[in-house]
């Protein structure tokens, strides 16, 4: 299951369960129609705490949604997992579709207040990843 939600920020991406091919392409259409008129910049944050990892034929479907988001003027990123298993699948699945710098990853276990740091990243780009 999916969610796709107009914020202040941008969009907020909800990811729950274990997500087949169809399901990843037809989330990839809708984002596309929700895509057609954005606004000029953008965040994204993205919420994959109850995401299962992804068959191999669906992580090549989330590579596209990734890089459609780029280029309809997504500046930042964040997405929040709790799973080490998907941390890492979705390092390398930014890094194919070239977001990687763009986009941080929080565990959701570790640090408490995910929301507030993720939504300062994308909206700001104050980075959770420098320690101050």
């Amino acid at each position: 299951m999916y969610k796709i939600e107009n914020t202040d920020y941008g969009f907020r991406l909800s990811f729950d369960g274990f997500m087949k091919k169809p399901e990843m392409e037809q989330w990839l259409t809708d984002s596309q129609a929700k895509l057609k008129s954005p606004p000029k910049s953008f965040g994204v944050l993205i919420d994959m705490r109850t995401l299962k990892p992804l068959p191999d034929d669906a992580k090549e479907v989330m590579q596209k949604g990734q890089a459609l988001y780029k280029r309809s003027g997504m500046q930042r990123s964040c997405v929040v997992l709790n799973s080490l298993t998907l941390t890492f699948q979705f390092k390398k699945i930014a890094q194919s579709s070239g977001i990687y710098s763009f986009e941080r990853y929080l565990s959701a276990p570790d640090v408490p207040d995910w929301e507030k740091k993720a939504i300062a990243w994308v909206k700001s780009g104050a980075d959770p990843d420098v320690v101050k």
